[in-house]
């Protein structure tokens, strides 16, 4: 997954404070955060929601700045500047902090999010009809706000007072989980790895990990290297000597997959360049090739 934030000096802010997870740069700084950081400016978050199917979300404010991650529709963000058609935000579902443009977001809403997308993608039509052009694809876990019914579709709130439609059947209430996270990974079979993806249209190890485990409703951080240290429990796992479960998370140097059994893993990986079931150990001979003998860095149970 993505690497630190290398514009922003740790020097100059003089913390040690992850910068994907804690919104500070050279002079601004949340609120949150004072006392934790030098700012010459500490400012609260305004709220808003995505208002686009996916939002890129990049380490600067210019569109060939590399992608950390991705927001999805409905999710609350907060914003604390806004320059030259760009907005610094922070995402409210995991915390990353990053740069989106302006028009990707829209007025915050006093309705909490009711329902989720429960398959890969889905259309928002401007009325309830599948013959309307779409509005926009809606993906995978976005937070939707559900006012309405009719025919086979649900109405769903958009940022800035308006409305769409998708089909109710793709929709699940947020309540509603589905605790085999591993079945839910196989949906993703086949989606093409994009590194900073979280999206049906792409995503990659980690992002596969983190929606997998939303779906079962199990919050998980973002990035790989902190999911090792914060995901379910730590297996004292030895190759050859202890059996992977069906479920446990195997960690790499930058990488993640999903154990479905003691010899198997599934995950979003650039070996494939798509989401993919592979032996684990063709994985650890690949990944021990690319990080000088490094394989498996650690092993996570996860119990819904």
């Amino acid at each position: 997954m993505p690497g630190n934030l290398g514009f922003l000096s740790m020097t100059e802010l003089e913390t040690d404070l992850d910068p994907r997870l804690n919104a500070f740069r050279p002079g601004l700084a949340a609120s949150a955060l004072r006392g934790r950081v030098q700012a010459a400016r500490f400012v609260d978050g305004r709220p808003a929601l995505v208002a686009r199917g996916v939002a890129d979300a990049r380490r600067r404010p210019a569109a060939t700045a590399p992608l950390d991650t991705q927001f999805l529709f409905g999710e609350s963000v907060s914003v604390f500047a806004q320059e030259d058609g760009w907005a610094w935000v922070q995402n409210a579902t995991d915390g990353y902090v990053g740069y989106v443009e302006s028009a990707a977001l829209g007025a915050a809403s006093q309705t909490a999010p009711s329902h989720g997308l429960k398959v890969l993608r889905s259309f928002l039509y401007p009325e309830p009809d599948l013959k309307t052009p779409p509005l926009d694809a809606i993906s995978f876990m976005s937070p939707l706000r559900v006012t309405g019914a009719r025919d086979k579709f649900s109405e769903v709130a958009t940022p800035g007072g308006g409305s769409g439609w998708i089909y109710s059947s793709h929709l699940c209430e947020l309540n509603e989980t589905e605790p085999d996270f591993v079945a839910t990974a196989h949906l993703f079979l086949g989606v093409p790895y994009l590194w900073g993806g979280r999206s049906g249209l792409g995503l990659d190890c980690s992002a596969l990990v983190q929606l997998s485990l939303a779906r079962a409703g199990i919050a998980c951080t973002r990035d790989s290297g902190a999911q090792e240290t914060s995901v379910g429990q730590p297996v004292e796992w030895r190759a050859g000597e202890t059996p992977l479960r069906r479920g446990d998370i195997v960690y790499f140097p930058g990488h993640c997959a999903i154990a479905l059994n003691e010899t198997e893993v599934i995950h979003a990986n650039a070996g494939a360049m798509l989401t993919a079931i592979e032996p684990l150990a063709e994985v650890v001979k690949r990944v021990e090739a690319e990080s000088g003998g490094r394989g498996v860095t650690g092993v996570r149970r996860v119990m819904p």
